[in-house]
């Protein structure tokens, strides 16, 4: 079977690896039908050590199930299943609280040598509590916005329920790349009154806008703040979802919130330290957030897709095949595409 391995930064192949088989009774196998390249696949591309190994990549999937281990009792060959990009028994206590992410078998597809999705084919690990089983056929035209419940969708969720959006709320977006877009959608769909969109690139912001955003602020640093003050009565927000990771995108998510206000962190940190501690302790600042638990939202992200009240996957806008793999990463590193699907 054909996937794409990372051997360094700017170094994407896509190349014959062995096929995925089952190595676990709780194991299935699915054939990729749908992949995606992750904004947080980008850190990777521009950083990554050489490596003669290299890293199978590709953590956001749909698929249809191939096989399946002695073990498994839900899922079933042929169904379709979202792949959320963290693997979970479903049986531990932090699954049971709806956090799948900090299960006490946790894994995270094509990271740290677990191998990725942006493949023909791929082995899921736990899946009767990884897979979340679709009533739909492999080809419909949601499938874009199916797709992003595996990761970008229930990732600007999470952000916006750590913020605490809600209805009569001001929300700010840090970010306007696929999760930052998504949290647009999550914050609209949540209630907030009035939702702020902090991003330079006019294409993406535009689509904010159509999926919610009142205000653009295009502005970095101290003239971003300024100007989300001004668009708050010099209040600031009441909940504000950083979605960057970038200590600079902290400090700034920090210095826009209101006193007693709430921050969603969920871009991937590129720092070891968060910055501003004091300045939110003293404004009585709630700090929350993390790796998603995608799994735990679908059932609540679900019914809005199917019946057309969300649209999240607008935010692809380029689609290849696994040969157009390397030049979907440069293309979304150069900001020429906002986030491109994988058809193997």
């Amino acid at each position: 079977m054909r996937a794409t391995v990372m051997y360094g930064a700017g170094d994407v192949r896509v190349e014959n690896v062995p096929d995925a088989g089952l190595v676990d009774p709780t194991d299935a196998v699915i054939r990729v039908t749908h992949a995606c390249i992750c904004g947080s696949d980008l850190w990777p591309f521009a950083s990554m050590a050489p490596s003669e190994e290299g890293q199978s990549m590709g953590h956001e999937a749909i698929g249809v199930v191939d096989a399946v281990g002695t073990e498994i009792r839900t899922i079933k060959p042929g169904q379709v299943v979202i792949m959320p990009f963290a693997f979970s028994d479903g049986t531990c206590e932090f699954c049971h609280d709806g956090l799948q992410t900090e299960c006490v078998h946790a894994g995270f597809f094509g990271n740290n040598g677990m191998n990725g999705a942006q493949a023909e084919a791929l082995r899921i690990p736990y899946a009767d509590g990884t897979l979340y089983p679709l009533d739909v056929g492999d080809d419909m035209a949601m499938m874009p916005s199916l797709l992003t419940l595996s990761d970008v969708l229930g990732t600007g969720h999470h952000a916006a329920v750590h913020a605490h959006v809600g209805p009569g709320k001001i929300a700010a977006v840090i970010g306007d790349g696929a999760v930052g877009l998504c949290g647009v959608v999550a914050a609209k769909r949540l209630g907030a009154e009035q939702i702020i969109i902090l991003g330079r690139h006019a294409d993406r912001t535009d689509l904010a806008q159509q999926f919610g955003a009142s205000d653009v602020v295009a502005e970095r640093g101290e003239a971003a703040v300024e100007r989300v003050k001004e668009l708050t009565g010099g209040l600031g927000a009441h909940s504000v979802l950083e979605c960057v990771g970038l200590a600079a995108s902290m400090d700034t998510a920090i210095r826009i919130a209101r006193p007693g206000g709430a921050i969603g962190r969920v871009g991937v940190p590129q720092d070891a330290d968060m910055p501003g501690s004091q300045a939110a302790f003293f404004a009585n600042l709630t700090i929350g957030g993390g790796p998603a638990p995608a799994r735990a939202y679908i059932d609540e992200l679900l019914p809005d897709i199917l019946e057309g009240e969300i649209e999240p996957g607008r935010v692809f806008d380029r689609i290849v095949d696994l040969d157009g793999v390397p030049g979907g990463y440069q293309a979304m590193a150069d900001r020429e595409a906002l986030k491109v699907m994988v058809r193997p």
